[in-house]
This record gives C-alpha cells, sequence and structure tokens, in this order.
C-alpha cells in the first residue's frame, strides 16, 4: 500500500447555540468540561425523544477552535506530537518537519447503519484500479480523531460496531489488517453519545467508558418549555439573526475554552483532595479504579473552566456529581438529623463533677476523611435512574454473555461482513469482491485487452448475514382443580401481565394449560399478546393436573421452535401447584401392562433432566397454598437446573415481577 485517499470531513450545518438551550445546565457544564479537556473520556446523555440531545453535541461543536493538523494527513495528525502520526504520514516527512494546515474541528456521526468498512477504512476501489495497487480509503474513525465522534443512539447499533469502537476507543488507535492493507492511525476523539434507555438497554462496559453520564430528563416548568418553543421557532424563521443575538455569550464560551485549555496542564489537585474523592468513590461502592481517575481530570478541568489553578470545594463536588454517582452500586441513604435533647434535670454538684471526669476520659472521635460539605445527596443529581444504578446492574448480569447471540448465515439478515465462501456462494458481496480485484485491474486488462473490470475466483467473497436470535418463553399454566383453589386469579393475571412484558421484547409466546387428563397448546409460538389474552381469560379450571404431559408439551414446542433457526433460546415457565395426578401414559393414552405401575414424580423428574440436557430454562412458581409445600415443585427446578419461587400468597403483579427478573436473568437483552 503506497497511497492514501484525502480524507472526508462532515461538518455540521448552522447549529443551535448551545447558550440558547433552555435549562440543561448539567449537561452543557459536561459538554465544556470535555472540550477543556477532550481525552477526558467523553460524555453519555441519556433521555427521551426530543429532549435537545443531538441539539446540545452540535451546539458544542460550534464552539470548538479550529485545529492544526499536517498537511495531506488522513486523521488530522497533530504536528506537534509526531509519535502519534499514522504510518504513511510518517513516511511521508522523515524529517519530522511537515507542512501545517488549520482545519475546522470535524463533527463525525456515526449512523446506525454503518458497516464495518466505513467506519474503519478500506479499499478505494476506484483509485485501486486506476493505480493498479492498493490504496487505503479512511473511515470515520481516521475522520473523527481531534475533533468530535457523534453517535446518536448508541444501544441499537450493531454489537460487532459497538465492540470494535469500545476496543479502539480504549487503545486510542485503530489498525486495519484487512484486503493485502497494513495501516494504523490515532484514533482519540472527543466521544458524545445519546440514547435512549427506554428502547434499549447499554451495555454497562461501554458506558463506563464514558467519563460523565448525565440525563437530559429533567423537568421543564411551563414558563421554560414556552420558552423554549418560542426560541426554536425563532431559530428555524431566522437562523442567523437568532445567533447573533446570542452572539456575545457564544464569543465568551468559545474565550473561555481556549484559554482553559492554556491552563489545563497549570492545573494542581491536591493529595489530600484526590484521597477525598477516592474515598467517596468507596462510599458510592463503585467498581473499578475508572471513576476516581475521571473524577480527578473533571475537578482539574473545572478549575481550569472557571480560570483558577488549583482545585476546590467546588470543583471536587463536580467531579463527585458527574463522574461518581452516575456509577454508584449503592446510594448511601442521608442520616436522620438527631432530635433535640430534652431539658437536663437539675443535677447535684456530685453529678456535675462525674460528668465532667467521663467526658475527660471519653477518647476524642477521628475526623471524618470526606469533609460535610462534600456529601452530595443522590436524589438531587438530574440522572436517569438507569445511569444511578448501572453499576449494580452490571454487577447483576455478571457472567452472562452481554447481549442476545447473534445467528449468522447466507439466507437473511444484516449484512455484516465479507467472507471467504464456504461451500455454494449464495449472496455475493459485491463490495469486497471489487475491493480485492481492483489493485489487479490495470495488469489483468492489459494481458486480456479489454477495459472490463475482470474478476477471478479469488477475488470472491460473499455476505456475511446476521439477525438476531429471537427468544421463545412457553407459559405452562395449572389450571387444574386444585389449582382454583391455590390463587388461579392471581396466575392468571401474572401470566397476562408476563406476556405483555414478553411483547416488549419481541420475543415469542406460547401458552400450554394443563386440566383434565392432558395438556393442550392453547397457543402456539406467536408474538400476538391480544390472541394470548383472549384465550386466558376464558381459561376454565377443574379436573386433573397432567403436569407431566404440559412440560413434555413445552419440550417439544421448544425443540420445533430450534430446528427453524430463529429461535436460540428458549424458557418454560411453569405455574403450578406441583401436585401433579395423571402420568404421561394417561394422558398420551399409552396402554400399560397390570404389572407396570407410572411414577408421576419420576417422569416429572426425567422430564425436568431432558429440559436441562437441552440446554432450556425453567422457571416454577410454586403457588401451593400449605404452611409448608410439598417440595415437588422445587425438586423439579433443581433436577432442571432452573430457578424455584414459592409465592402461596403473593399478588398477580408480585409473581409477575419476580417472574419478569427470572426471565430477563435467563434472556439476554
Amino acid at each position: 500500500m503506497r497511497e492514501q485517499t484525502s480524507p472526508q470531513l462532515y461538518f455540521s450545518p448552522v447549529a443551535f447555540p448551545l447558550p440558547a438551550v433552555v435549562n440543561q445546565d448539567l449537561i452543557k457544564l459536561g459538554l465544556l468540561l470535555v472540550a477543556v479537556d477532550p481525552n477526558l473520556g467523553g460524555i453519555a446523555i441519556a433521555g427521551r425523544r426530543g429532549t435537545a440531545k443531538t441539539v446540545l453535541a452540535r451546539g458544542l461543536h460550534a464552539l470548538l477552535p479550529p485545529i492544526e493538523v499536517v498537511k495531506g494527513s488522513c486523521c488530522n495528525c497533530d504536528p506537534q506530537h509526531p509519535e502519534e502520526w499514522d504510518d504513511l504520514t510518517r513516511e511521508a516527512n522523515p524529517n519530522l518537519i511537515p507542512k501545517v494546515e488549520v482545519r475546522p474541528t470535524p463533527f463525525i456521526q456515526v449512523p446506525l447503519g454503518v458497516t464495518e468498512d466505513r467506519l474503519l477504512g478500506s479499499v478505494d476501489v476506484v483509485r485501486s484500479i486506476e493505480k493498479g495497487e492498493t490504496i487505503f480509503q479512511p473511515g470515520l474513525l481516521a475522520a473523527a480523531h481531534r475533533g468530535i465522534l457523534y453517535i446518536d443512539e448508541i444501544n441499537l447499533l450493531d454489537e460487532s460496531i459497538t465492540n470494535l469502537l469500545l476496543t479502539i476507543l480504549t487503545q486510542g488507535r485503530n489498525c486495519i489488517e484487512r484486503e493485502g492493507i497494513s495501516f494504523e492511525h490515532p484514533c482519540q476523539p472527543l466521544v458524545i453519545a445519546t440514547y435512549n434507555p427506554e428502547e434499549k438497554e447499554l451495555r454497562s462496559q461501554l458506558l463506563d467508558l464514558f467519563a460523565i453520564g448525565i440525563s437530559a430528563d429533567s423537568p421543564l416548568t411551563v414558563a421554560q418549555r414556552v420558552s423554549g418553543v418560542e426560541r426554536v421557532v425563532h431559530f428555524q424563521n431566522a437562523p442567523y439573526p437568532f445567533l447573533k443575538q446570542h452572539a456575545e455569550e457564544i464569543n465568551e464560551l468559545k474565550l473561555q475554552i481556549a484559554l482553559a485549555r492554556e491552563l489545563l496542564p497549570q492545573v494542581i489537585i491536591q493529595q489530600k483532595q484526590m484521597t477525598t474523592l477516592v474515598a467517596e468513590a468507596e462510599r458510592f461502592q463503585i467498581e473499578g479504579h475508572r471513576g476516581e481517575i475521571c473524577a480527578v481530570r473533571i475537578a482539574k478541568a473545572h478549575a481550569a473552566l472557571l480560570g483558577r489553578v488549583e482545585v476546590n470545594t467546588e470543583d471536587l463536588q463536580v467531579a463527585v456529581e458527574l463522574a461518581i454517582v452516575p456509577r454508584a452500586t449503592m446510594v448511601p441513604m442521608p442520616k436522620e438529623p438527631p432530635t433535640p435533647p430534652t431539658a437536663p434535670p437539675e443535677s447535684t454538684p456530685e453529678t456535675s463533677e462525674s460528668k465532667t471526669d467521663q467526658q475527660e476520659e471519653t477518647p476524642p472521635q477521628a475526623s471524618e476523611t470526606i469533609p460535610a460539605e462534600l456529601v452530595i445527596a443522590p436524589e438531587t443529581v438530574a440522572l436517569d435512574p438507569m445511569l444511578l444504578n448501572f453499576g449494580l446492574m452490571a454487577r447483576r448480569r455478571r457472567g452472562q454473555a452481554g447481549g442476545r447471540s447473534l445467528i449468522y448465515s447466507q439466507d437473511r439478515g444484516r449484512y455484516v461482513k465479507p467472507m471467504f465462501p464456504r461451500g455454494e456462494v449464495r449472496r455475493v458481496a459485491v463490495d469486497a469482491t471489487l475491493r480485492a480485484a481492483a489493485p489487479y485491474q490495470k495488469l489483468r486488462s492489459h494481458a486480456a485487452s479489454t477495459h472490463r473490470v475482470i474478476i477471478k475466483k479469488d477475488d470472491l467473497r460473499v455476505k456475511r448475514l446476521a439477525r438476531k436470535a429471537k427468544a421463545l418463553v412457553i407459559f405452562v399454566v395449572d389450571a387444574s382443580g386444585s389449582m382454583a383453589l391455590n390463587r388461579m386469579e392471581s396466575a392468571k393475571g401474572a401470566t397476562l401481565q408476563l406476556l405483555s412484558e414478553t411483547y416488549k421484547h419481541r420475543d415469542q409466546i406460547a401458552l400450554i394449560v394443563c386440566r383434565g387428563e392432558r395438556a393442550d397448546v392453547l397457543l402456539p409460538p406467536t408474538r400476538s399478546v391480544t390472541a394470548a389474552r383472549r384465550r386466558l381469560e376464558r381459561l376454565p379450571c377443574g379436573g386433573g393436573t397432567p403436569l407431566a404431559h404440559g412440560l413434555a408439551q413445552a419440550v417439544r414446542l421448544g425443540c420445533n421452535a430450534r430446528q427453524s433457526k430463529d429461535v436460540s433460546q428458549v424458557v418454560i415457565v411453569a405455574i403450578t401447584d406441583g401436585r401433579g395426578n395423571i402420568s404421561l401414559s394417561r394422558s398420551v393414552a399409552q396402554p400399560l401392562s397390570e404389572e407396570e405401575q407410572p411414577n408421576l414424580k419420576q417422569e416429572l423428574l426425567d422430564i425436568a433432566a431432558k429440559i436441562r440436557v437441552l440446554g432450556m430454562q425453567l422457571l416454577v412458581i410454586d403457588t401451593e397454598r400449605k404452611y409448608i409445600s410439598s417440595g415437588l415443585a422445587q425438586e423439579i427446578a433443581q433436577q432442571a437446573a432452573g430457578t424455584y419461587y414459592y409465592l402461596p400468597q403473593a399478588s398477580d403483579r408480585t409473581l409477575s415481577a419476580i417472574a419478569q427478573e427470572a426471565i430477563t436473568s435467563s434472556i439476554p437483552s
């Protein structure tokens, strides 16, 4: 590879000015801090739709000064730091005295459907054909170096792209080894990510990458909402006059950022102040050391932003609020104020002397390491609940895969990446095939005396398609006569609520009813909650308990669903009192000899063992209304390596909440 194409930079249009955004003072402060220290670690903004997340990001970009770069560099290399240059820039400037040009700070937005080639960089097909050699085309990450990398709806990005971002942003360099390319360039952008927690959960590993996490869902008064509408309408009708109105505030912020960047290396934080931040991190029980490291840098950036060279208490408070509280796994409860002392009774001189002696003998208590003015009440911080507790959620999810598994094939799904063909070629990756063939076209066309693009078998690439694996949740509801006495109405209500929650995750649901002599599939695997609700509400009760047949039917449904290759995880939710009294042979009308007597308990345990072997998840909710359960339902759950809950007195909401938590832990979101 001897050459590279010039970088393609994308700049934002006329942006709504940051000072004109109503409220959101904490987010504005966080954005200014990461602008002062671009290597701080970025900022993640959580919020529902229409909360000005993108407006705030573009408003910050309008405040950033231009940057000096090495002329011709594909990744905005800094002339003052040759140790960070990419390979080609270093080859083009062996004396380390390059030509310098000034560029506006780039603003690069990562689209949701971005491919790996566009993100990392790939072969420039057109120029490779012209030159007859491999020409590297920089990706979005190269263009974003020393600029803003804006990732909207980061929680909806494909997981493979998320993993790449996590690795590259952590290392600070992008190394490309593919399609005849061996290239490495720096990648240290100011990352601004936004997401809506209601749509999908953001991975804790990725969320911890950001130094600052803030919510944009702070409540607004009616007057503030009216003011916001007026400003937006004014900006849409006349953007440049509106910018002129706020020109003084914009220029002040630009000057403040520029001066703070020059002052930042001179800011000093004392050892005692760092000890205070570490003590706060321990008080909130944050995991790892990233929180306290970011807190130190935030405190210094805040001091520089206000024109100080020494960190004070205000800077430490901001650092705790922005870097430590969002990572909290335990929120300390505020201490109750002491009750006022009652009037002491009149004491004799002897009593007074004894009290004085006791006070003199009492050793003085050690002073707290955390100053009182630094103890921040978490309820006063404008944070999304998910941001406040994401450390705790990460602890709960520890050991899981981190995301729902993907199904890779050449049949259907989203185009993820090209690959070498294996066996029958179904879908050709035209882009990757052309990139592989491009460097050889000059030689091939000369040999064949033609101007057509010549593709050989070795150039052929196929598409690797990926789709998310669905989950199937099978509800096995015991509708026997004993269950009618053991809170059947609560079981119905819980099942209806579970059906609604399952639909939110777009999982398939199935419903099996156990009553009488056999278990019937009342609802085959579907995503229609309406049909399940209608059939469940009309569900009659009474008769025997063919629990073994119900679990066997659930296993059969799960195996059939897996054969379609669309379902990777099967969860069986059994709501029963565990009083199975109908044998499996009787349910399937299998005749037995007079010597053979069915063992009901062993049948249930054998089916539970099969559930474990097949890798299905079993959740048993025991509703047996006795002082102590008979224990059969618990044995079934243990044999299947599943989850067991004994809830004889629980309401439908309690049943639903506990079952939903168990289902969520079984199925990664």
